[in-house]
């Protein structure tokens, strides 16, 4: 009988993992996020103990993460290059160490429903966004996935971001899917006391739609300006091969000649674009600059920055430049947030024996200034590549004046996988929490435009070259959310601590 109950709740537990997969890109069924939690929850709660409760959640975590990050084999196979069984290894210990949270949401949700009379539409969403939230920033970080994201599309949900973060549509969807576990306890026990839970959150998502409707009746405002994204479409194993060296040159100046046409203000090429190492290789930075000074554009490009170079090695910034129409480099930036084993090793000295994976010599050193870069239609701020799935980075550089902020990346990496859609969701988030407009140039897609609503005005295909214009409009309006960052996820962090500390003392009595 128990053997049969603990199979019953694996599978409830891989019902919730398989549901989460699915609310994500390229599948899109945003829907299914606000019950893809039940099925974990009632698991959780049949478990006889809190170890228990962590395998249910473990094996949830497991799956989802497996689904929405198992793009990471194709980076480190065909571009580490790695064996395919330590590529696979690889991703195992990621979505392991990814899963892990998930247990411990299982093992505290057990611990305190068992000890404190909480509906679960209280303590689901305040646990599970403490977890998203501790999930961004421990172990270096990698918020990949976070159940907000999943709305991206849903317009009036996410509108809450601009005060809560994409932490608060996570809250909402854990608090309803939490809402449907207490009517199901309430059908079992007939407990009035479950009402309120669910009444509560029902009052918040009608507050949060309300909200979000009534934002996107307001007039679009601020000074438009043109832009002009290149998608190179370069393939990664030709990027830094001699031999492709000037084909890859040429493209993007082929491409930026004929966005021209429309006038843009400012050209952007994705991350790592220039094919050489801008300043170090006199004749490639010659002539990107005459190309420059002849067509009177700004310019604004990724490339690898020489830092130092000593005993026969690089020492490398993963950096943007912006050049002026007289050729002059108006503000540089050095990626600050850098990709654990792809720009650098962690550990490196227990870790020797693993290389970095990406194509270059030396080790990338992080950046520590949140440059804003300036031209006569505004101020803006770059981030790198998976920077812009960090809300608290993003938002520094709206603190710090940008207007408008610029996503540049290389992508290339993901293949043809949902990672490149999951990656360009994220940046929906960051122009809903600051109401600016993101610009996003990529090197193989998806490149494109979003307002400072979350609409996609427009979106590339992958591995296809193009040179997309478009206009995005900038005001100078600070959000609740750019002025005091992500307190909302922090008070739902000292709840949980809080509801921890006393079912701790209760279990102890």
């Amino acid at each position: 009988m128990t053997k049969s109950f603990n199979k019953m709740n694996l599978y409830l537990s891989s019902i919730s993992g398989i549901l989460l997969i699915l609310i994500f890109p390229k599948f899109d069924l945003e829907f299914i996020a606000w019950f893809a939690l039940v099925p974990f929850l009632l698991s959780v709660s049949m478990a006889n103990n809190q170890r228990s409760a962590f395998k249910k959640g473990f094996t949830t975590g497991f799956i989802y993460f497996l689904g929405t990050t198992y793009w990471v084999v194709n980076s480190i196979y065909y571009y580490g290059p790695l064996p395919f069984s330590l590529s696979i290894t690889i991703l195992l210990v990621m979505v392991i160490i990814l899963s892990l949270y998930i247990g411990l949401f299982g093992f505290l949700y057990h611990l305190i429903s068992k000890r404190l009379p909480l509906p679960s539409s209280i303590l689901a969403p305040l646990l599970w966004t403490s977890i998203e939230l501790s999930r961004t920033y421990l172990l270096s970080g990698f918020p990949w996935s976070s159940l907000g994201y999943s709305q991206y599309k849903t317009l009036p949900v996410i509108q809450i971001a601009d005060i809560t973060g994409v932490y608060g549509i996570s809250f909402l969807i854990a608090a309803v899917n939490g809402s449907i576990m207490d009517l199901i306890m309430f059908r079992k026990t007939k407990r009035k006391s479950l009402l309120f839970g669910p009444a509560l959150s029902t009052i918040l998502l009608i507050i949060a739609i309300g909200y979000g409707f009534q934002t996107l009746k307001e007039p679009d405002a601020g000074r438009a300006i043109k832009i002009s994204l290149i998608q190179g479409n370069i393939e990664q194993d030709k990027k830094w091969d001699k031999k492709y060296q000037r084909d890859v040159f040429d493209t993007y100046l082929r491409l930026t000649g004929e966005s021209l046409k429309n006038n843009p203000d400012i050209v952007i090429w994705p991350e790592a674009s220039t094919p050489f190492y801008f300043g170090r290789d006199k004749e490639y930075t010659d002539k990107l600059t005459s190309f420059v000074k002849e067509h009177k554009i700004y310019l604004l490009f990724g490339t690898p920055r020489v830092k130092s170079f000593e005993k026969r090695k690089y020492s490398l910034a993963n950096s943007a430049y912006l050049l002026s129409p007289a050729g002059e480099i108006k503000g540089s930036y050095d990626k600050i947030h850098l990709v654990p084993f792809g720009e650098y090793v962690p550990l490196k000295k227990i870790l020797f024996f693993v290389n970095k994976l990406v194509v270059g010599v030396g080790d990338f050193v992080s950046g520590d200034r949140y440059e804003i870069f300036e031209t006569p239609k505004g101020r803006f701020g770059t981030v790198i590549c998976y920077e812009i799935i960090f809300p608290g980075l993003v938002r520094k550089f709206i603190k710090g004046g940008a207007e408008y902020i610029v996503t540049i990346t290389n992508d290339a990496w993901f293949g043809k996988t949902s990672a490149p859609y999951q990656h360009f969701s994220m940046a929906v988030l960051r122009a809903v929490e600051n109401r600016t407009p993101v610009a996003r140039a990529a090197n193989t897609g998806v490149s494109g435009f979003i307002d400072p609503y979350g609409r996609i005005l427009m979106a590339s295909g992958i591995f296809q070259e193009g040179a997309y214009s478009g206009n995005i409009r900038i005001g100078s309006r600070k959000t609740f959310y750019t002025t005091h960052g992500d307190i909302f996820a922090y008070i739902c962090l000292g709840l949980t601590i809080v509801m921890v500390f006393f079912s701790v003392i209760k279990r102890n009595k």
